[in-house]
Formats: C-alpha cells, structure tokens, sequence
C-alpha cells in the first residue's frame, strides 16, 4: 500500500518546483553550447520547439494518476500488464533511472573538480554530495519538497541578479539573422533538449502523494512553461555576450559570469554561479535518487524504502566514478545525448505512452465483456 511506503505530502506547487530543480539545474550551465552546434544564433527558439516533449510527458502521468490516483508507476505497471511483464518493464525502467542519476553524480564531481577544486579527489565530492542527498531523501518526499520550496527564491532572484550584472557586456545584434536558415537549425537543436525535458516523467513517482492532486496538472504545466522562459532566456543572454564563440566554452553562463566587474570590487562571480548550480544540482539529485530509492522498494514490495537509502547510494556511487574510463568517452556519450539519444526519453515518454495505451485498451476489454455478460 502507497502509505506504507511514504507516508509524507507536498503540494502541486512543490512538486512543481522540485520539477523546475530537476531539469533546469545542469541545464543553464551545458545546454547553450550542447544546442549551438546545431542551432547557431538561434538557440533561444530550441527550447521552445522542444518543451512540448515536457507538456506530453506531464499530461500522460496526469491521466495515468486519474486511473489509478494510489500508485506510482512501478505499481500500475504490474495492475496493468500483470505482474510478470509489469515486474520485468519496472525493472527497465529502475535500471535507467540508476543510469542516469550515476551520469549525474559524474558530471556533477567532474565539473567541481576541474573548475573550482581540481586537487580534490573527485571520489570525496561525489562521496560528500551522495550523503547530502541520502541525508535528505531519508527524511522522505516531504522533506525533498520543502528543501525545493526553500531553494528556489534563492536560486531563482541569484539567476536574475547574474543576468541583470551581465547587462553592461551584451550586444544584440550577435544573434542577428534571426532564422538566417529557416526553422530547422533550431529544430535540429530542441533535439538535444528532448532528452531534458524527458526528465519531466519522474513526476509519476510524486503524483500520488500530492495534497491537491487536482492542481497537478496546472503546476505541472506550469513548471514545463517557467523552465522552457528560463532557457530562453539563458540562451539569449549567453549569445548576446559570446555570439558565434559560443561553442567554444563547456559552460557558457558560467564563463559569461566571469565578464562581470562593477566598479571594479564587484568581479569574478562565477562562484555565485556555482552556488546557484550546486543548490540547484543537489535537489535535482535529490529528486531522482528519491525516485531510484522508492521504485526499488515497491519494485520489491518492501513496507519502507529507507532501509535502501545508504546501500543504493553506495551502488550509485561506484557507478558513477566507474562511469566513464575517461573525459574523451564522457565526450562521446554527450555526443550521442546531443543528438537526441537517451534513456530519459524512453523512462520519460516510451514507457508511460505505453502504458497509457496499455490501460485505455485493458479499460475497453473490460468494457466489452461486461456488457457482453449482460
């Protein structure tokens, strides 16, 4: 039963803060150069042609919830296709998301180490952010909601404040043409933001413990529209300041930050970007080890998922150092994530889709043979 795996609640609006957290928080740093291959100037309209992939992901769990409002998707997975193939597609799923949530605690660990700590052992920063997280996960849904609410004005007005100091420093006209080529260099990039905006279906692990589940899909569409502006307007800030060198940095916002100086005190405030990416990072690490832990628990039909807290960040943390040999083959699997490969979008669209279909068919067999009994 869903209460005895999680007896904690969040509201619609933390659940669709913590959504906000979940794909936006690496996506301001990487997505601007990850996009420009494609869509050179035009990378501010990739977002756009892309957050429908988010819209679709958020009405698929809202009308999966309808069906069945008390279960996540690992356990309407088996009500619907029956425990074996239920039990074997949970499984794919949970493997995916460890995937994922493993590449995340690499990137997370590489990009400290070789921006800010590069004579820390990379094991120790991903060791201190794993127990953070566990730390937080182990106190349940609810706590991972609150810590979002409490994050969020702060990372949101640091954003503002960053892009307003880096006002002095743009010219528009380095995003001139606007649509020198037509729409398809910008379509070719909202490719790469398929995969972020995937990252929407973890949402069917917190549907079920919403306080006001008839505002869930408001927030829902909500958070898909506030993280769709924010891109925009990261990527239009970040062309304005690097145009056609854009490429050239790993991560544009963060090296954009570096142009500020004010009167000459107020310069090098890259480390205020770093505070908003790793408040940022850590809820989004919180939200899918959250999903990982409890998924494994109802996978395995235990009463509590904290017992596997610290034993399933062990394993995700082996992974994640053992992720890639090294940055050339971390290179290589970026390159394949940019050109719109990934398992998000089949944990985040294929399966629900599936499974959607899957219900509306089973719903109409039992239709049919009720009335043929009759």
């Amino acid at each position: 039963m869903r209460s005895m795996i999680e007896k904690g609640k969040i509201s619609a609006l933390q659940m669709g803060i913590l959504m906000y957290h979940a794909i936006l928080a690496t996506g301001i740093l990487f997505i601007p150069a990850s996009v420009y291959d494609a869509a050179k100037q035009d990378i501010w309209l990739s977002p756009i042609w892309a957050s429908p992939v988010g819209f679709l992901c958020i009405f698929i769990a809202y009308k999966l919830n309808k069906l069945y409002p008390e279960d996540t998707i690992i356990q309407y997975s088996q009500r619907i296709l029956g425990t074996f193939l239920g039990k074997t597609l949970g499984l794919i799923l949970l493997l995916m998301l460890v995937t994922s949530l493993s590449v995340m605690f690499w990137q997370y660990g590489e990009f400290v180490v070789s921006e800010f700590l590069p004579h820390t052992p990379k094991f120790v920063i991903i060791g201190m952010m794993i127990l953070l997280c566990a730390s937080a996960v182990h106190g349940g849904l609810e706590v991972v909601g609150r810590l979002a609410g409490m994050v969020f004005p702060i990372f949101f007005l640091l954003f503002l404040v960053i892009i307003v100091l880096l006002l002095p420093d743009i010219e528009i006209k380095r995003m001139l043409p606007i649509m020198e080529n037509g729409m398809m260099p910008s379509l070719k990039g909202s490719l790469v933001l398929y995969t972020w905006f995937a990252q929407f279906g973890i949402v069917y692990f917190f549907l079920p413990f919403l306080t006001n589940r008839e505002k869930a899909m408001k927030f829902g569409m909500l958070s898909v529209l506030v993280v769709m502006l924010t891109l925009v307007l990261t990527n239009i800030v970040v062309i304005w300041i690097f145009g056609n060198v854009t490429e050239n940095f790993n991560a544009p916002f963060m090296s954009a930050s570096r142009y500020i100086s004010i009167a000459e005190f107020l310069s090098h405030l890259e480390s205020l970007v770093m505070a908003i990416w790793i408040a940022g990072t850590f809820i989004k690490l919180c939200a899918f080890y959250y999903t990982v832990v409890l998924g494994t628990a109802e996978w395995l039909n235990l009463s509590d998922y904290r017992p596997l807290v610290l034993p399933l960040g062990l394993v995700i943390g082996v992974f994640s150092l053992k992720a890639f040999l090294n940055s050339s083959e971390a290179a290589e699997h970026f390159e394949i994530v940019s050109k719109g490969f990934m398992d998000t979008l089949v944990y985040g669209l294929a399966i629900p889709m599936l499974l959607l279909l899957a219900a509306y068919i089973r719903k109409l067999i039992v239709r049919h043979k009720g009335e043929s009994e009759k």
